[in-house]
Parts: C-alpha cells; sequence; structure tokens
C-alpha cells in the first residue's frame, strides 16, 4: 500500500490520503508531503512525475533497479539512490530506495517491501518538534535509520568472525572445508556490502556540501552525525574483510601444517618398516651368508629387527615426528 503524510507548519495533519490529492497539498507553500511507493509501474510515478516537475532521467533510474547508490541535482529536485541492508539466513539482503527530493515534498521509492519503511515513520514521530525543518528533517531521518540499520549487519558479521578466530587458536577446528566454504561466503558478502554501503558516505557528504541550498543549518550537525556513522560503517566492513582474509589463510596454513605432520608421521613408520624389510631381504639371499643354516642366523637377524625397530622409533618419538 502507497503510504502518504502532509505535515503543515511542522505539524502532521494527513496520513494515508490519496496520491491524486497530490496537487492540493504541493499548492501550499506551508505544506510539507511525503509519498511512499512499494514496487511502483511506470504509471504510478507518473502524476507524482508531472505535479512535482521530476526529471525524465530521475524517474527511468526510480523504476529500473541495480542504480548505483548516488545523488543527482536536477532542475527543482535532487535524486538520491541509496541501498538499506538486511541479515536474513547469514545472507546480507539489499533494498534500494530512490528518494525524489523538492522544497517541499519527499518522495521514497521502495523496489521491495522488506525494507520496513513504519520504522521510519516511528522515528520520525519520536521528535515532533523537528518535523519544523521540513523536508530535511524527513530525509535525514530515513538516511539515519538506513545507516543504523548497516551496524545491525555488521555486528553479526563480527561476532561470527571472532568465532572463528577463537575457533582457529583453540585449535578445534575439524572441518577445515567447511570453514573454508565460510570464509569465503563472508568475504563474498562483506564485497557486496562494501559495493553497496560505503558510496552512501559520498551521497551524505553530497548533501552536506551543498548546505543551505538543501540542510538548513540547525540540522548540519545531524547530517555531521550520520556522515560520521558511515564512515564508522566503511572502516568497520574494511577491517573485517581484513580480518576475514587472514582467517583464511590462516585456515590454508593449518591445513599445510597437518598435511606435514601426517606427512612425518607416514614418513617415520615407512623408516621402521623398512628396518625389518632391509635386514629379511639381506638374510632370505639365496647364496651362502655368515649364519645360513644356522640358529645364529635367525637370533641374529631378529635382534637387529627389533633394536633397529625401537631406536628409530625413540629417535622419531623425540623429534615429535610420531
Amino acid at each position: 500500500m502507497d503510504r502518504t503524510r502532509l505535515y503543515r507548519d511542522g505539524v502532521l495533519v494527513k496520513e494515508n490520503f490519496p496520491i491524486d490529492d497530490i496537487s492540493e497539498c504541493v499548492g501550499d507553500p506551508g505544506a510539507v508531503v511525503w509519498f511512499d511507493l512499494c514496487e511502483p509501474a511506470g504509471g504510478d510515478l507518473a502524476k507524482i512525475s508531472e505535479e512535482l516537475g521530476l526529471h525524465e532521467l530521475a524517474v527511468e533510474d526510480a523504476l529500473h533497479d541495480r542504480q548505483r547508490p548516488k545523488v543527482d541535482a536536477y532542475d527543482g529536485h535532487l535524486f538520491i539512490t541509496v541501498y538499506a541492508a538486511g541479515l536474513v539466513d547469514g545472507e546480507i539482503d539489499f533494498v534500494e530506495l530512490s528518494l525524489f527530493v523538492t522544497r517541499n515534498a519527499l518522495v521514497t521509492v521502495r523496489s521491495s517491501a522488506d525494507f520496513d519503511i513504519d520504522a521510519v515513520l516511528r522515528r520520525w514521530d519520536a521528535d515532533p518538534e523537528m518535523a519544523r525543518y521540513g523536508v530535511a528533517y524527513l530525509l535525514h531521518g530515513l538516511l539515519d535509520h538506513i545507516v543504523d540499520g548497516y551496524f545491525e549487519v555488521l555486528q553479526p558479521l563480527d561476532d561470527r568472525v571472532e568465532a572463528l578466530e577463537d575457533e582457529l587458536f583453540d585449535g578445534g577446528v575439524t572441518d577445515l572445508r567447511g570453514r573454508h566454504r565460510e570464509t569465503f561466503t563472508l568475504r563474498k558478502n562483506l564485497l557486496r556490502f562494501r559495493r553497496m554501503a560505503l558510496p552512501v558516505r559520498e551521497v551524505v557528504g553530497g548533501l552536506i556540501r551543498r548546505g543551505a541550498e538543501v540542510i538548513d543549518p540547525a540540522l548540519m550537525p545531524y547530517y555531521q552525525d550520520v556522515y560520521d556513522h558511515t564512515l564508522r560503517a566503511s572502516e568497520w566492513t574494511d577491517s573485517l574483510r581484513e580480518l576475514v582474509g587472514n582467517i583464511r589463510e590462516a585456515y590454508q596454513n593449518q591445513q599445510g601444517f597437518k598435511l606435514n605432520e601426517i606427512m612425518k608421521k607416514v614418513t617415520s613408520w615407512a623408516a621402521i618398516i623398512a628396518v625389518p624389510t632391509l635386514i629379511t631381504g639381506f638374510y632370505g639371499q639365496n647364496v651362502p651368508y655368515p649364519g645360513s643354516g644356522e640358529p645364529i642366523g635367525f637370533w641374529s637377524s631378529t635382534i637387529l629387527i627389533i633394536v633397529g625397530g625401537v631406536l628409530l622409533y625413540r629417535a622419531f618419538k623425540k623429534r615429535d615426528w610420531l
């Protein structure tokens, strides 16, 4: 369902009214209007585009998904593309949001209903006094909610990376192949997250650089706070990617160490087995040799096998090869 709100002089006076009433709403200089469209078709944006004078290229971008995060300036309005993130069954799920920002209207276009727009409304309603700043306040609340969602994604990933580190150094890893697969998936998710979330820093930075053209000076510290959060999210993402890479490399090294241990044991036992093989092979010659056909030959070969095997076993055990 499309959502709408009308603020007049900083006070919420109407909501969930038909989009067809847009003309009388945007025509009031003291009114601020918010329109929300979820998975719209081409005709859904037509009336809003006509009333607000939205550029056709911006409307086209809003109707086609997989746009890069950006802020574009057109005559009379801004067009912003950002991505909200959520963690679903260990995978990062993104919802694309296209925003049209005019002097007295904010239009949000969601690519999926998975984005919780009601949480944004609760954030707006939590401080109704700030609504007097109009569109700039509504835009800040939306961006702040999106960026806060990044931390809700990063925290579980950080916890999982720490668990992998602890497991690695505690020596409790048994399924190395499974851990390789998990670290690869983590790294891939973080790479996707970085590609979608990191440019939001430039989006917020672009709004700040425009200054009073877009943002009321009283709201500038709030936008700066959102910008700082985007920096923190990007730095956290980079550090997690580096940690996952180090853990993956450590798992590979650990696998190599285990292979070396196995090879040392196999080689040690092969060397021990070679002693009786050598001696019995020598005494099994079809030519006369010292002790041939006499008990001394049997006992001397048996003693050599036992002594040689024990000496090699002790030598390998001392070097921790067995």
